[in-house]
């Protein structure tokens, strides 16, 4: 069933230790009201975001909050995943103790799932733990990495191996942002939009089928309606398991070999591009375990394409993927925590997916030097 949207509030854990709102509003007007809520009048705001967002919006979040909180700062980074990294979030550290940012204070996280993940890191290990509010401005962000807490930054070669949960005080959506992203970077959101119905809401799956035209069109209120039910579907798993001890994990649904090919193209690929290649990969795998049928498989993977989303590689080792599917974060006593799908909407974790039956989804999604010039 598609949620009717009632209000422009989501709460997320009611009544619960970590309870905050997502807001959903289509500009920063009433951005300094929402934040009013968490009195900062006496508090000073640090703005942590992107050289590509900053030049967007940065000024626009300063004017909304203008004489609502004490001060504001801006901290930007080089956009880009080469900037998730522990040295970026060194120069944060350093911004924020250089200008005196205490424990009472707040960060605003201003930007895609890059800025959301390095900000709320870094406000859950200043001072042992500053406020923070996220403010995404992607599509993926929006529908996915702006709710839940997980934070973190790349370690070397290895995809979020540091990290926290650490839950934001506010996510305030301008779903506006959306007209000034890339084609490229919002279509890349439709591989977490499509992950969301997969594993855990058939008919959401089957309207986005039925509202492809809409979603071309970027008509306002069917992607309104998009992220909210996103978000929601995202919040029930939430609250059930908010460290991921075990229902949040569904979640991942192809995130282990898509962060593995990630990191093998060097972040050529985006998130959401790679999470769909893993989708295929982890759907073929349930094929042929027979928990798919051939045109369950089939659907999935043809979903991807009118999305602009790749359905095969052709630059990896399969090898190598395999190899970096052993690093993953997820590993538990030495085995990969897999995330399948058992029929459209309805997803499993499993523990006994063998080396050769991720080499064999892995091969699915490959094309060969030799296959390309047949």
């Amino acid at each position: 069933m598609i949620d009717t949207i009632e209000s422009n509030h989501m709460q997320v854990n009611k009544d619960k230790k970590f309870c905050y709102n997502i807001v959903f509003e289509n500009s920063f007007e009433r951005l300094a009201e929402e934040l009013s809520t968490l009195d900062i009048s006496q508090r000073r705001i640090c703005i942590v975001t992107d050289s590509n967002v900053e030049t967007l919006y940065a000024v626009k979040v300063e004017e909304a909050l203008s004489g609502s909180c004490r001060e504001i700062k801006t901290f930007s980074f080089p956009a880009g995943e080469e900037s998730k990294n522990l040295d970026t979030v060194q120069d944060l550290y350093t911004f924020l103790i250089e200008n005196h940012f205490e424990r009472k204070d707040m960060l605003l996280a201003l930007g895609g799932g890059v800025v959301g993940d390095l900000a709320g890191f870094a406000a859950a290990t200043y001072l042992r733990g500053i406020d923070f509010v996220q403010i995404p401005t992607t599509l993926l962000a929006q529908v996915d990495s702006s709710i839940g807490g997980k934070t973190g930054v790349d370690f070397s070669k290895y995809k979020n191996m540091v990290g926290a949960f650490y839950m934001p005080k506010l996510v305030y959506m301008n779903t506006s942002v959306l007209s000034t992203l890339p084609e490229r970077q919002f279509y890349a959101g439709m591989a977490e939009v499509i992950k969301s119905g997969l594993i855990k809401d058939g008919y959401f799956y089957e309207w986005l089928i039925n509202s492809l035209y809409e979603i071309y069109e970027k008509d306002e209120e069917t992607i309104l309606k998009m992220i909210y039910n996103c978000c929601n579907i995202k919040r029930l798993v939430v609250e059930k398991d908010p460290t991921e001890q075990g229902e949040r994990a569904l979640l991942n649904f192809g995130h282990t070999i898509g962060h593995a090919i990630e990191k093998a193209m060097n972040f050529k690929l985006l998130h959401g591009e790679c999470v769909a290649l893993g989708m295929v990969a982890a759907s073929y795998i349930a094929y042929k375990r027979e928990m798919l049928t051939f045109d369950e498989y089939y659907e999935i993977r043809d979903m991807m394409v009118p999305f602009n989303l790749p359905i095969t590689i052709e630059d990896i080792d399969p090898e190598e993927i395999l190899k970096l599917t052993k690093s993953d974060k997820k590993m538990e006593a030495g085995k990969v925590k897999f995330v399948l799908p058992k029929k459209i909407g309805k997803a499993i974790i499993d523990h006994s997916v063998t080396d050769e039956e991720i080499m064999a989804g892995i091969k699915e999604i490959y094309v060969s030097d030799e296959e390309k010039y047949e």
